[in-house]
């Protein structure tokens, strides 16, 4: 699911949304031409494709065993029904020709996909440890602080998608400034790209806060979490600025969403 999400930014930013202009086939054929764009759309729904069988597959084992029922099938069946969603908003990005809205709302359940796998892991992993700490054990603060970062990296992630479908990334073609001016008027692409950055800045200090809060968390894979969140989150930064002057290539706009996707899963894992 993580490398599907990074496909979709390749997808976008290399314009190959319509190089197969119809759904479920491409170009009327199973095996479509081998074409630059055409074979990278292909990719996409391909790998769609083994995401959407693992998850059947994993539901059906699931429900299979009482055990994994009962402690997992709520998570199974929010999965299902948010890749039936997904199924269905990947069909309206070719019938609704890209459609920005559409476009954002697939990337917005990609992410709530990958997040709902991860809890899935999570919670199957503390079954079989039967020894994870509880979370009354948790230092004061700590989790309203992961939880209002996982919660800002997930809004900002959507942030940076109608970004890159409203071709906003190069509004501001330089940092911090936004053509010279250190507060421009926060309308059109412009605002976008400014709601963007702010944003940003934002999550850092959250995420400075919560690296802080994890430093005395009793839980040794919540204090690794936190400098790791930290670094990351410093990572993206870097990555959107370097964005800018080098005019979005198409690599460093995947490894942008790469990283946020990465953050998205650290502050998630720490918060659970």
């Amino acid at each position: 699911t993580f490398a599907l999400i990074v496909i979709g930014s390749v997808v976008r930013t290399t314009g190959s949304g319509l190089a197969c202009p119809d759904w479920p086939l491409c170009q009327g054929r199973l095996i479509p031409p081998f074409q630059f764009n055409v074979m990278i759309e292909w990719t996409h729904r391909l790998v769609a494709l083994l995401v959407s069988l693992s998850i059947v597959a994993l539901s059906i084992l699931t429900f299979a065993l009482p055990a994994l029922r009962k402690r997992l099938g709520g998570l199974v069946i929010l999965a299902l029904s948010l890749l039936a969603m997904q199924v269905l908003l990947g069909a309206l990005t070719v019938w609704k020709l890209l459609d920005p809205s559409v476009v954002s709302g697939h990337l917005a359940v990609a992410l709530m996909i990958f997040a709902t796998l991860l809890a899935y892991t999570h919670t199957a992993g503390e079954a079989a440890a039967a020894g994870a700490i509880p979370s009354s054990a948790r230092s004061a603060g700590l989790l309203p602080a992961f939880a209002g970062a996982t919660a800002l990296t997930y809004v900002q992630s959507l942030l940076g998608g109608m970004v890159s479908t409203h071709h906003a990334g190069l509004a501001c073609p330089d940092w911090p400034a936004c053509f010279g001016e250190w507060f421009p008027p926060l309308q059109g692409l412009v605002g976008l790209q400014m709601a963007h950055r702010y944003g940003a800045y934002l999550l850092t200090a959250v995420v400075l806060a919560a690296a802080a809060f994890a430093r005395s968390a009793p839980d040794p894979r919540v204090r690794a979490a936190g400098p790791l969140a930290l670094g990351l989150v410093v990572a993206q930064v870097i990555l959107g600025v370097t964005n800018i002057y080098m005019r979005t290539p198409v690599w460093l706009s995947a490894a942008h969403l790469a990283t946020a996707t990465a953050l998205l899963g650290v502050l998630l894992s720490a918060t659970m």
